[in-house]
């Protein structure tokens, strides 16, 4: 009887796991210890007979860096003007949506197009659209007469970090749009009707049945355009490379900027400052997920 009640044992979940396993082991694991041992080395390929264990020389260079901290202040300015914005955009975009209309499905496959897009085409086409001698910008702020000569957008501090701020809450709105526009399907309708009925007005139904119901989206979608917004290069690298003057340089740009010039150890050290920051972020919704599980 024992034997008839003991359950079987099932390799089958198991080899269909093994290979997502072993992706995520080749592609993210073993980098990720790669590059925290890289961190505690000298590892500069222009000199690539000084490589060697520095200890934590690294990490006091990096913290000693002015640039370091100059970037990471722009990446805060960068996560939270630029997510934050994203949302706010996006949650209007999805109510807006989730509305009926004629050709509500084309307008919905449309919006899309910004997240679809590559960020390196990204990138291109809005230095285009700031470029001070022939921006389309510039050309219809001219024809409208609200500036009188053409402003480098891109060229000047003043205005370049805001430049590409635009940029990436142009390209996230969609994102936030179609996953709250998700979770706006899977409201019930019951509830609207039991407020109606209540004589609830449209902010009161915003504020106790929409957004509470959409608690758990609005933590997962936030928490992962922070992970993306931060670990973000190709945007800004395409437009500015960081410039000018620093004053678009995050600290992922900066990394790869150190990387691009073969201080791999010290991009390395940054690199994983920036991952335990972002791992920081991350454990509120960690918790919450293992206490629902």
């Amino acid at each position: 009887m024992k034997g008839l009640n003991r359950k079987r044992f099932n390799i089958w979940p198991y080899l269909l796991v093994t290979p997502a396993l072993l992706i995520v082991i080749f592609v993210v694991f073993l980098p990720v210890i790669n590059a925290i041992i890289m961190s505690f080395k000298s590892y500069d390929l222009r000199r690539p007979f000084d490589i060697g264990f520095i200890g934590l020389r690294n990490y006091k260079e990096v913290l000693s860096d002015p640039l370091f901290w100059d970037a990471l202040n722009n990446t805060l300015i960068w996560v939270v003007g630029g997510v934050g914005l994203q949302f706010f955009f996006g949650f209007i975009l999805a109510l807006l949506l989730h509305q009926k209309f004629r050709g509500r499905g084309v307008v919905r496959a449309v919006s899309l197009i910004p997240w679809a897009t590559p960020g390196v085409l990204i990138g291109l086409m809005w230095k285009w659209i700031y470029d001070g001698n022939y921006g389309v910008l510039n050309d219809i702020l001219l024809k409208l007469n609200i500036i009188d000569e053409a402003i480098p957008f891109l060229s000047q501090t003043s205005s370049a970090f805001p430049s590409v701020i635009v940029t990436i809450i142009w390209q996230g709105i969609p994102f936030f749009a179609i996953m709250l526009l998700a979770g706006l399907q899977g409201i019930s309708q019951e509830m609207y009707e039991a407020a109606d009925i209540d004589g609830a007005s449209s902010a009161q139904k915003l504020f106790r049945i929409t957004i509470p119901s959409l608690k758990n989206v609005i933590l997962t979608t936030l928490l992962l355009r922070i992970i993306w917004v931060s670990n973000s290069v190709d945007i800004i690298f395409n437009m500015t490379g960081g410039g000018p003057s620093y004053s678009t340089q995050t600290l992922s740009v900066y990394i790869f900027n150190k990387a691009n010039v073969l201080n791999l150890g010290y991009a390395s050290a940054m690199a994983i400052i920036l991952m335990a920051l972002l791992a920081f972020v991350a454990i509120p919704y960690i918790k919450k997920s293992f206490k629902e599980g």
